[in-house]
């Protein structure tokens, strides 16, 4: 998938609060978060519902037996925001015409630092891992 960033950016950026921003192209959202959680010494909490991820995309990637949170993901920003600021940058995006299913996935914690925890569509806890190296080829 790919998309053009610029117009859902620039609307979160009208409304402020924005502390990092990352294109998850290379590994994906795994990759970014754990980037983000190791650079800025602070533990990333999502959940697994709320990550918009389309049913074919899922499809595809069981059928490759790839982990839809590590393939090349280009199209995408992973904003962290404010959280007093969050659902007004929200509505913001969405009103954009690449930012229609943009979604709040998680918050910013303390503990267990430098870490991406990942709660389950069960419930359970995981720790989100980086990739081990490139799953799908490069091919730009």
């Amino acid at each position: 998938d790919v998309a053009p960033i610029w117009d859902v950016v620039e609307a979160a950026l009208k409304v402020g609060g924005i502390h990092a921003a990352k294109d998850p192209t290379r590994g994906g959202l795994s990759m970014a978060l754990n980037e983000m959680a190791s650079k800025s010494g602070l533990s990333i909490w999502i959940r697994e519902r709320d990550i918009p991820i389309r049913e074919e995309v899922k499809a595809a990637s069981e059928m490759l037996g790839l982990n839809p949170l590590e393939v090349t993901c280009e199209g995408v920003a992973v904003l962290v925001v404010d959280s007093s600021m969050a659902e007004d940058i929200l509505e913001a995006i969405r009103r954009t015409r690449h930012g229609r299913h943009a979604s709040i996935i998680g918050e910013v914690k303390r503990e267990p630092a430098r870490r991406v925890v990942l709660e389950t569509v069960v419930g359970g806890k995981k720790l989100l891992e980086p990739p081990l190296g490139e799953p799908t080829p490069r091919v730009c």
